[in-house]
C-alpha cells in the first residue's frame, strides 16, 4: 500500500513552516497519542505515520532530499534511514523527533523540558508582617529579620572542596534526568546521582557539606507602600533561600495583614467612623470634631433633627490609593445616644417635653406613623 504524502499526513502545505510543521505535529499527536486511544490499532499506527512525517519534514536535509525524491529517498539500506528502529520506515520513542514534542505535551508531568537542566534554585520564603492602620495609609520602612541560608564562603558556592567546580555526573550526563524504555512508552526521572543538577562533587566542602550554601538569618530593609490592604503581598526577588552549589537564590514573600482600628473601619479606600451623639444634640444641630485617619481633625455639622444611621461624606478624608496620590472618603455615621442614669429634675423635664409634644405637632413623626398603622393593623384583625 503507498504510503501517504508526509505533508497530507500533517495536514499542512508543502511551503509550510517549522513553526507550522511543529503547531500541527503536536496537535495530532495528542490527538493520537496510545495513552487516550488504549487498544486502538488504527490510532497507533496513525501515531506512527505522523511521527514519521514530522521527523522528516522537521530536517531541512531530509524535507530537500523529499522534496525532491519523495519517500524514494528513504528506501533501502543506504538510504538516510531505512527501515530500522531511528528512520522513517520505524518508530523509536528516542527519536529526537518524538523527544521533542514529548517534552513539549507532557514536560510538565514528567520535571520539565529535556536539556533544561534543573540547578536547584533556592526555596522562597514567607514573612508574616502586621501592621496597623495608620501605617497602612502612610506607608513605613521596616526592618525584618529572617531565617534563611547564603552562599558557603568557604567554597564560593561550588559545593567543593577549597572551591573545585563540580564535575559531569556520569549517570545522566549532565543531563539532570535519566529515561527509561519500557515497551512503548519512555518514562523521565530526575537523576538520582545528581538529584537533577546534572553535576557531582567528588570531594564536598566540609564547611556546607557539598551544598554550597550555609544557614544565616539576615536584616532586610522593607518598604510598605501607602494603601497597601489586609493580605498584600510584597515580593522580594532573591531574598529567598540560597540555591544549592551557585544556583540562583528563591525569593521572599511578605504577607501583610491590618490590625483592626479602634475607630475606624476600612472599605477598600474609604474609611467609616461610627460616632455617637447625646440626643439633644441630634434635636438641635450643631458642629462637632471627629478624628481623620491622617492623624488631623475634621468639622461636621450636625443638622437640627439628625436621626441614627444618618451619614455624613467628608471627600479625600479616607485612606491613600496604592500606587496613587488620591485619597479616598470617609463617612461617619451618627447613632444618637438614648441618655441614662437621669436625675429627677432632667426626667421631669422629658416628661413634660412629652407633654408638650401630645398638645402641639409631633416631635416623633416617624413613631407616630408606626404606631398609626399598627393602630391600623390590629383593628382590620379585630374587624
Amino acid at each position: 500500500m503507498a504510503k501517504q504524502d508526509y505533508y497530507s499526513t500533517l495536514g499542512v502545505a508543502k511551503d509550510a513552516d517549522l513553526d507550522t510543521l511543529k503547531k500541527a505535529y503536536r496537535k495530532l499527536a495528542m490527538e493520537f497519542h496510545p495513552d487516550r486511544n488504549h487498544g486502538d490499532a488504527a490510532a497507533e499506527q496513525k501515531f506512527k505515520e505522523i511521527n514519521e512525517a514530522y521527523d522528516v519534514l522537521k530536517d531541512e536535509q531530509k524535507r530537500a532530499a523529499y522534496d525532491r525524491f519523495g519517500h524514494a529517498a528513504f528506501d533501502g539500506a543506504g538510504g538516510v534511514g531505512g527501515n530500522g528502529a531511528g528512520g522513517p520506515g520505524g518508530f523509536d520513542f528516542n527519536a529526537s523527533g518524538f523527544a521533542d514534542i514529548f517534552d513539549e505535551m507532557f514536560g510538565e508531568f514528567m520535571g520539565g523540558r529535556r536539556g533544561n537542566q534543573s540547578r536547584a534554585r533556592g526555596g522562597d520564603l514567607r514573612y508574616n508582617m502586621e501592621i496597623t492602620l495608620e501605617e497602612a495609609f502612610e506607608g513605613k520602612q521596616a526592618t525584618i529579620r529572617v531565617p534563611g541560608t547564603e552562599q558557603c564562603g568557604a567554597c564560593s558556592g561550588t559545593g567543593g572542596e577549597k572551591g573545585a567546580q563540580p564535575t559531569t555526573c556520569p549517570t545522566c550526563r549532565g543531563h539532570g534526568k535519566v529515561r527509561a524504555t519500557q515497551g512503548f512508552f519512555t518514562i523521565e526521572r530526575t537523576c538520582q546521582s545528581c538529584s537533577g543538577t546534572g553535576k557531582v562533587i567528588e570531594k564536598p566542602c566540609p564547611t556546607c557539606h557539598g551544598q554550597g550554601r550555609v544557614a544565616k538569618d539576615k536584616t532586610l530593609q522593607v518598604t510598605i507602600p501607602p494603601g497597601v490592604e489586609d493580605g498584600t503581598r510584597i515580593r522580594l526577588a532573591g531574598e529567598g533561600e540560597a540555591g544549592l552549589r551557585s544556583a540562583p537564590s528563591g525569593d521572599l514573600y511578605i504577607f501583610l495583614s491590618v490590625k483592626p482600628h479602634r475607630l475606624f473601619q476600612r472599605d477598600g479606600a474609604n474609611v467609616h467612623c461610627r460616632v455617637p451623639i447625646s440626643m439633644s444634640k441630634a434635636a438641635l444641630g450643631g458642629g462637632i470634631e471627629i478624628p481623620s485617619i491622617d492623624g488631623s481633625r475634621a468639622k461636621v455639622q450636625i443638622p437640627a433633627g439628625t436621626q441614627t444611621g444618618q451619614q455624613f461624606r467628608l471627600k479625600g478624608k479616607g485612606m491613600s490609593v496604592l500606587r496613587s496620590t488620591q485619597r479616598g472618603d470617609m463617612y461617619a455615621e451618627i447613632v444618637v445616644e438614648t441618655p441614662v442614669n437621669l436625675t429627677k429634675k432632667q426626667k421631669d423635664l422629658l416628661e413634660q417635653f412629652e407633654a408638650e409634644g401630645k398638645k402641639g405637632s409631633s416631635h416623633s413623626p416617624e413613631a407616630d406613623s408606626f404606631f398609626a398603622r399598627v393602630k391600623e393593623f390590629f383593628g382590620k384583625e379585630e374587624g
